[in-house]
């Protein structure tokens, strides 16, 4: 089994694997619209973090430059 990047038996995983990066990277372009949308309208951190799932400490600490 080869495991360098490039090999024949890839089977698709690098262009998966990329996919999975670019999914990622849109993602948190979503958030940070979401989040700077949401401060703009009103909402406290510590809403938009309980609708992120996230805790209202980790949500200021990401996005405190937002508003």
């Amino acid at each position: 089994m080869k495991t360098s990047v490039g090999s024949d038996d890839d089977g698709g995983v690098i262009g998966e694997l990329a996919a999975v990066a670019e999914a990622k990277r849109d993602l948190s372009r979503r958030e940070e619209v979401a989040v700077r949308k949401g401060r703009h309208t009103g909402l406290t951190w510590e809403e938009i973090a309980t609708l992120l799932g996230v805790t209202r400490q980790t949500i200021h600490r990401k996005y405190r430059k937002v508003g």
